[in-house]
């Protein structure tokens, strides 16, 4: 470049420069909840910062006065940041920077509380990115998204593009997160935060919370803790890729770099088009993590979950009492032991379809959604019949995204399956993925689904599988400059055909299950009521496992089933009602065969799921707390919920290691009205004289009940107690 040519380009720039400082007005920003702030501000040069999340301020144009070296709102690759970017572009031109400047922005009203609508445009090109951030007042919880379009010739590949991007300053951090595999789901993890970049993520494409859940606990200037400290929770609702980034920089910052994983992931965005990121749910609290978990919970059931103010019924799913092998008249029985113990509804698990290829293990039959004549020669309608002469409801399992090699959808449509061209399948489980980037692919799924409910309408309940991840990366449909689009075109091609099922069957329930926990994820959840959490249905591996899901998920939305002792996965043998007080802290089911019960242990099953019945506007709707963690030193784990108006409360405590004869457990009651006379009353009994609930009968006020607390007399692993508290008017004494 010659002289000339040189000081022209760098009058264009400066005058391209005060053309943004013009532009701008120095503003302050700010979105409230009902106890939180967040708050952006725009400089005089046009540059877009965020600054704060907390508590609420009653003047947030002061938070713009301290000088903290706040970080951009959304900052890009070539803006001159050093630090971790939530943008990273290959414009069409081949340059990869881009330098985004305040253009405009949007404060809207709605029933939820108030919509942000952030607009960003590159200093140079027509390249925009608007960030979205919703409030929902009354739930203290914030949802975040961004937006990414452009108006140059050719495409721009998309790199790098994160939903959130926010920043902290705190003496220290501390960062809770949830792993691990099949059978062990959502075990807890904390660390303190040094310098350097922490990530949570996963490269497994379709079962995104299979080791690592996209969600996190960040705390400032302390560990976690339950009901004290600053802490701020958040999940990504996204069921693919993800990459949640945590970098403590040089200024000891703490900048959250939250989205989906850029890995292998490069996306070609067209003019014209929108490229639209999946939502950053998060809440802040000053009061730790419990507050926040409501706060979730809260969100959850009024936005985030089909039918979140409903109740789910209580279900026995057919897996465990049968596995691949059954008839008819054997899953008669089980609905008949069903509805004798009181249960709602009855749901038909794997091995019920294919006919060239039956279903009698898993390696055949995926793709071949017709009934097997052989196991139900009188079909589907025959069960649905017997199944509601019983009183029961009648559900079944589908893995519709899967494909065996062994079935006719293998045969008739090889193009479909995701595949490495002329490289060797590698299976899992004996299964394939269908490419659900291919628009007729998505049409085949929604089909196979969609023909099953309305050829057979009485079906209340589709538990939906997925029981591998993408291994054979490639994807016929795609072009072979586009096979990086297969991670995101994936989901989106799911979500698409969850979304015609919620709109064709809006009264069905659908369960999202993937190997267990496997996809537990606010994406999917979004079309579904509830998930299974794990299948490992061993009560005191399930206490951890429950534990973890609850700080992001609520009760209703957690399948948790009483199996056969000893268990299935662990062999470990396990008193009944120990199961099903554990069992009743989510959404109650089974997993067995009943006629495997004696009937001492039928009539304890009756009991118990009637007394859940009783509980079930509590436990699914009420707020939760949690008291003692099974990762604590106690040995006891305890929880409880608690009614929006404080006049009823249940509360849970298992008993996890022997205590000696003088020990006594002793707990402090959370969440009740101090100046309410609650009664006390121990629930699920096994009919012995002896109570470990030493305080049965009395009635208490709330506040003693959470400042002096209770005695509890049980001391052997496995021993459990389950009572209720009342409010009482007038107590008699």
């Amino acid at each position: 470049m010659n002289f000339k040519n040189l000081t022209l380009s760098i009058l264009a720039l400066f005058i391209t420069t005060l053309s943004f400082g013009k532009k701008a007005k120095e503003q302050t920003i700010a979105l409230h909840t009902r106890t939180s702030t967040m708050v952006y501000h725009v400089n005089k040069w046009g540059k877009v910062y965020f600054k704060y999340l907390g508590s609420k301020l009653q003047r947030p144009e002061e938070a713009t006065l301290v000088s903290d070296e706040a970080k951009e709102a959304y900052p890009a690759f070539g803006d001159g940041s050093s630090h971790e970017v939530a943008l990273l572009a290959t414009h069409a031109d081949g340059s990869l920077a881009t330098d985004l400047y305040y253009d405009s922005h949007k404060l809207t009203q709605n029933d939820k509380g108030t919509l942000m609508a952030l607009r960003l445009k590159d200093q140079l090109k027509p390249f925009f990115v608007t960030v979205y951030v919703q409030a929902f007042e009354k739930e203290n919880t914030f949802t975040q998204w961004t937006e990414i379009r452009h108006k140059e010739k050719n495409p721009v590949k998309l790199e790098s593009f994160a939903s959130a991007y926010l920043s902290f300053r705190a003496d220290s951090y501390h960062l809770m997160h949830f792993n691990g595999g099949w059978a062990m789901e959502m075990q807890l993890t904390e660390e303190q935060l040094k310098r350097g970049t922490k990530l949570i993520e996963t490269k497994r494409g379709v079962r995104a919370t299979e080791y690592e859940n996209p969600s996190f606990v960040l705390s400032f200037n302390d560990k976690a803790h339950e009901d004290y400290g600053d802490v701020m929770m958040g999940a990504l609702a996204w069921s693919g890729n993800y990459r949640l980034a945590f970098q403590v920089d040089d200024q000891y910052r703490c900048n959250l770099n939250l989205g989906v994983s850029p890995f292998a992931s490069d996306y070609f965005l067209e003019k014209g088009k929108t490229f639209t990121t999946p939502k950053m749910v998060y809440t802040y609290s000053t009061n730790g993590k419990g507050e926040a978990s409501r706060n979730l919970h809260r969100w959850a059931r009024n936005h985030a979950l089909r039918g979140g103010q409903d109740e789910r019924p209580v279900v026995l799913n057919s897996w465990e009492g049968a596995y691949f092998s059954f008839n008819e008249e054997k899953l008669q029985k089980m609905m008949d032991g069903a509805a004798d113990m009181g249960i709602e509804m009855f749901v038909l698990d794997d091995g019920w379809f294919g006919n060239k290829y039956p279903r009698n293990g898993a390696n055949a039959g995926l793709g071949d959604w017709q009934t097997n004549r052989k196991k139900l020669p009188n079909g589907l309608e025959s069960l649905i019949d017997y199944a509601e002469g019983k009183g029961l409801k009648f559900g079944l399992w589908v893995e519709p995204e899967m494909v065996n090699p062994k079935s006719v959808l293998a045969e008739t449509h090889p193009e479909w399956i995701i595949q490495r061209e002329g490289r060797k399948r590698m299976l899992v489980r004996g299964q394939l993925l269908l490419d659900l980037s291919n628009p007729d692919v998505q049409d085949f799924v929604f089909n196979a689904v969609d023909s099953i409910l309305t050829a057979h309408p009485r079906i209340a309940y589709i538990k939906w599988d997925a029981n591998r991840h993408i291994q054979n990366f490639g994807s016929e449909h795609l072009p072979a400059d586009r096979q990086s689009h297969l991670w995101i075109d994936y989901v989106n091609g799911l979500y698409d055909v969850y979304a015609k099922l919620e709109k064709s069957h809006p009264e069905v329930i659908f369960q999202l299950c993937a190997s267990g926990g496997g996809r537990v994820d606010y994406g999917a959840l979004r079309y579904h009521h509830e998930f299974w959490a794990s299948d490992n249905t061993d009560a005191l591996t399930r206490l951890n496992i429950q534990w973890g899901y609850s700080h992001f998920f609520p009760a209703m939305a957690m399948g948790a089933h009483v199996s056969v002792s000893p268990n299935h996965q662990t062999k470990r043998s396990v008193p009944l009602k120990f199961r099903f007080d554990v069992a009743m802290s989510g959404r109650l089911g089974m997993e067995l065969q009943p006629i495997d019960l004696n009937d001492k242990e039928k009539a304890f099953a009756k009991k118990a799921i009637a007394i859940y019945k009783s509980l079930r506007p509590l436990v699914q709707h009420g707020d939760l707390y949690r008291i003692q963690s099974p990762y604590g030193e106690s040995g006891y784990t305890s929880h409880g919920f608690v009614s929006p108006d404080k006049k009823d409360a249940v509360f849970f405590t298992y008993c996890t290691k022997f205590h000696r004869r003088s020990e006594r457990g002793h707990l402090r009651l959370k969440g009740l009205d101090p100046n309410k006379l609650y009664r006390l009353t121990e629930i699920n009994k096994t009919g012995a004289k002896w109570t470990p609930l030493i305080e049965d009968g009395y009635t208490v006020s709330g506040e003693t009940l959470m400042k002096k607390g209770i005695r509890m007399r049980f001391k052997r692993p496995m021993e459990s107690m389950v009572f209720r508290l009342e409010s009482v008017e007038n107590p008699g004494l």
